[in-house]
């Protein structure tokens, strides 16, 4: 290779191409598009009158030509800056013509390329206004259902090919989806801006909740589900920027810790044969201690947010410590459910929702305080309207089971295990209930 950018002119010092070889060109345009993807679309978008799907388009084109001309002239020093350049001219080019540029038009398209890397040092710096996307996604006038894979398409760059088939929607289906959520954005006029102290908490909450959201359709699925695994990292990365573009909050660091301790585990919830393995008889060599040292990180930090700021730890943060306390009391060989049911009282205080409580339920059989998860779970069902969804809530049945197993109530026990497997739809999960059943004494 020349290692030189395609232009007439010698290239800027600043943006000057990197030798590679052929084969290692590909790696830089992945790298490139995790880092930047979401930073070019927000730009253009918020610039733009909120039109993302132009964004979109533009940004696309841009990678297009990294492919085309980086193996020839060599990866950019700067590379967002060469990409920048080539995607705002896009931009400009699709709002001229208010239409996809022609044929004719290809050697236009190969000049800009061209002259891409020396106009990138003259280009102005650009912001990073993930943020205010991360928040447009998550307006209230956008449906909950669609905020989460529309922060994986416009901050990530997900296909939406990729996201339909993790959140089992056909493609088709969450094409349109997408493309009226976005459309929406634009007719409305949703500002790209961070929510004013008002509403910021609640609107964080919603960003928060997508995030996780889409880990929790990674952790949910079953081992082999490479389709739906394959979402893990790219939420905990997005959380990661999150946290990144907020420094002073506490949250979204509880929740990439959080995040971290259940990824530490991922590879010991299932035994050599596929079947389930709960926390507590997990093989802790099995655990990867990388994702665990950042989960450590993460939380220490989120209570250093915390402190600095005067602010009582929210749902994610009390997560991460219940799975820091787990962690903790295996890794040690001295684990304390003393400890741990404190926590799940002070995640109760931040987030009295009936999973929580059916959890603290469970951390209550785990301390050897049966009876009180039995009193606890009783509460719970003496609520009418609570009553009916817990019917169909298979957790609830889980805990129940084993705390009428633990007081040797050993008929209520199967019952509450028969509707528990019942309501099971992971057959890993299943087969471990169903074990349980059985060790049941006759």
């Amino acid at each position: 290779m020349s290692g030189v950018t395609p232009s007439s002119d010698p290239p800027s010092s600043a943006i000057a191409a990197v030798d590679v070889r052929d084969d290692d060109v590909d790696a830089a345009v992945a790298a490139a598009h995790r880092a930047h993807y979401g930073r070019l679309v927000a730009y253009l978008a918020a610039h733009h009158r909120g039109d993302v799907m132009a964004a979109e388009d533009a940004v696309a084109d841009a990678f297009a030509a990294a492919l085309r001309d980086w193996p020839a002239a060599g990866v950019p020093r700067k590379p967002i800056a060469w990409l920048s350049t080539v995607a705002r001219r896009r931009m400009l080019n699709r709002l001229r013509h208010a239409q996809v540029i022609d044929a004719a038009s290809d050697d236009l398209r190969a000049r800009d390329a061209d002259r891409a890397a020396d106009a990138a040092a003259d280009a102005p710096a650009m912001p990073d206004r993930r943020l205010e996307l991360l928040f447009v996604c998550a307006h209230p006038a956008i449906d909950r259902a669609v905020q989460t894979p529309l922060m994986l398409q416009t901050v990530l760059g997900l296909d939406a090919a990729r996201i339909a088939s993790a959140f089992l929607v056909a493609p088709a289906t969450l094409g349109q989806r997408l493309v009226r959520a976005k459309a929406k954005i634009r007719k409305a006029g949703i500002p790209f801006v961070v929510p004013d102290a008002a509403q910021r908490p609640a609107r964080l909450r919603a960003v928060m909740d997508a995030i996780y959201a889409a880990y929790g359709t990674a952790w949910d699925a079953d081992g082999a589900d490479a389709r739906r695994r394959g979402l893990a990292d790219e939420a905990i990365w997005l959380a990661s920027v999150l946290a990144d573009l907020l420094p002073d909050e506490a949250e979204p660091r509880g929740l990439v810790a959080l995040m971290r301790y259940c990824e530490a585990r991922a590879h010991a919830r299932r035994a050599d044969d596929g079947a389930y393995v709960p926390l507590d008889r997990q093989d802790a060599a099995r655990w990867d201690r990388a994702h665990l040292t950042a989960a450590e990180t993460a939380l220490r930090d989120a209570a250093r947010c915390g402190a600095l700021a005067g602010a009582l730890p929210g749902r994610y943060q009390w997560e991460a410590v219940i799975q820091s306390l787990h962690v903790d009391g295996r890794l040690r060989g001295a684990p304390r459910p003393d400890l741990v049911v404190a926590a799940y009282d002070g995640l109760l205080a931040a987030s009295p929702t009936t999973g929580v409580r059916v959890a603290r339920a469970a951390a209550l059989v785990a301390a050897a305080r049966a009876e009180d998860a039995i009193r606890a779970l009783d509460v719970l069902a003496a609520d009418a309207r609570a009553k009916r969804a817990l019917d169909a809530y298979q957790p609830y049945w889980a805990v129940r089971a084993r705390a009428l197993a633990a007081l040797d109530r050993r008929d209520a026990a199967r019952a509450a295990y028969g509707r528990a497997i019942g309501l099971t739809e992971r057959e890993g999960v299943r087969a471990y209930l169903q074990m349980q059943l059985d060790a049941l004494p006759t």
